[in-house]
């Protein structure tokens, strides 16, 4: 069983950065594909943000070049580097660990298997 837990949500003003922390438990980050989903009210669930084992990263079209995923081994920990935020970032933000390897194209949310309990983000215009 993996154990994620997210942190660093929060309430912020149009324009403004957050960083989210995800710790993973009872597994090697390296040999897992590792992806940020969101979820904003009475709307699907998302993928925003993706990295693989070997460092490749996907973004969702309406993140690239505000948000940025990376990990950290050593740490056992994912991170989503956002700036620039706009009210329509607002939502849940999940991470999620998968033992597959990815699609390079894509971000496809049946690949993962173990989630985190999610972080509010509000972002205020």
């Amino acid at each position: 069983q993996v154990h994620l837990a997210e942190s660093g949500g929060g309430s912020v003003q149009s324009g403004g950065s957050l960083k989210l922390s995800c710790v993973v438990s009872e597994f090697n980050p390296s040999s897992y594909c590792m992806a940020w989903f969101r979820q904003a009210p009475d709307k699907e669930r998302v993928g925003v943000a993706q990295i693989d084992s070997d460092g490749s990263t996907i973004y969702a079209d309406s993140v690239k070049g505000r948000f940025t995923i990376s990990q950290d081994n050593d740490k056992n920990t994912l991170y989503l580097q956002m700036n620039s935020l706009k009210p329509e970032d607002t939502a849940i933000y999940y991470c999620a660990a998968s033992p597959f390897h990815p699609n390079p194209l894509s971000i496809e949310e049946w690949r993962f298997r173990d989630w985190g309990q999610g972080t509010q983000v509000t972002v205020f215009s």
